[in-house]
């Protein structure tokens, strides 16, 4: 019999500790158990929490599993699984900018109003940014959602959107969820014709910016005005 599945103490229990020391001194598997609360026949919270960790590896690719996903896993059932989507939800809106005083005024700017949001999925998310005179977020929504290696938003969606919401200025941003934001030959070919349909709506796109992961190898976002690689409309 594992340790996991022996009785813990009380001191050693997830709450306790918790409450004595700290959340920061909880490991991952601590706190994903405090939310599941309870486990299943046979096996300890710990050992449930632990097997959703082994599942999906880390916890930003459990945030952005969805419920079905979740639920799959024993001992977490639809109820758990939408605790823990709500849990991860309040913790992405605890480190988002409250959007009425977001300033996009670089690439930086967009990276840290959607980092919290997009480098949590094992998806590709593209959002669109409007913008007044000033720069200032007027509004963001999501216009596509896809595989890995595609992106199939297309610019007549893009600037319709800028146009029905009378925004001076656009910029999109997407996530690759590998972790690398290098642009892709599609990013590319995306940004290339958002640019056109600028020029031709004189409504400037002010960036593209890809979100990933920073590590040793790169950084944790690419963007395309901070490259050189967009003209002034």
């Amino acid at each position: 019999m594992s340790d996991q599945k022996k009785k813990l103490r009380k001191k050693d229990l997830p709450r306790e500790r918790l409450a004595a020391h700290g959340a920061e001194v909880l490991r991952d598997a601590e706190l994903l158990a405090i939310f599941l609360r309870t486990g299943r026949i046979g096996h300890h919270v710990l050992e449930v929490a632990e097997d959703l960790i082994k599942e999906w590896g880390t916890l930003r690719r459990i945030a952005g599993c969805s419920i079905e996903a979740l639920s799959q896993i024993p001992g977490i059932g639809l109820a758990k699984a939408a605790e823990l989507k709500a849990a991860f939800e309040l913790g992405k809106r605890v480190a988002a900018p409250e959007q009425e005083k977001i300033s996009i005024q670089s690439g930086e700017d967009i990276y840290h109003a959607l980092k919290s949001s997009l480098q949590l999925l094992p998806y590709e998310s593209l959002h669109v940014l409007l913008l007044n005179a000033r720069g200032l977020l007027i509004e963001e929504r999501e216009v596509f959602r896809g595989g890995l290696h595609q992106t199939m938003a297309s610019p007549r969606e893009i600037f319709q959107l800028a146009i029905i919401k009378r925004a001076y200025a656009l910029a999109i941003a997407h996530n690759h969820p590998s972790g690398n934001p290098l642009p892709s030959s599609s990013d590319r070919l995306l940004t290339q014709k958002l640019l056109k349909a600028s020029d031709c709506l004189q409504i400037p796109l002010f960036d593209h910016v890809i979100i990933g992961i920073e590590s040793s190898s790169h950084q944790a976002y690419f963007s395309f005005r901070e490259e050189g690689l967009l003209h002034d409309s």
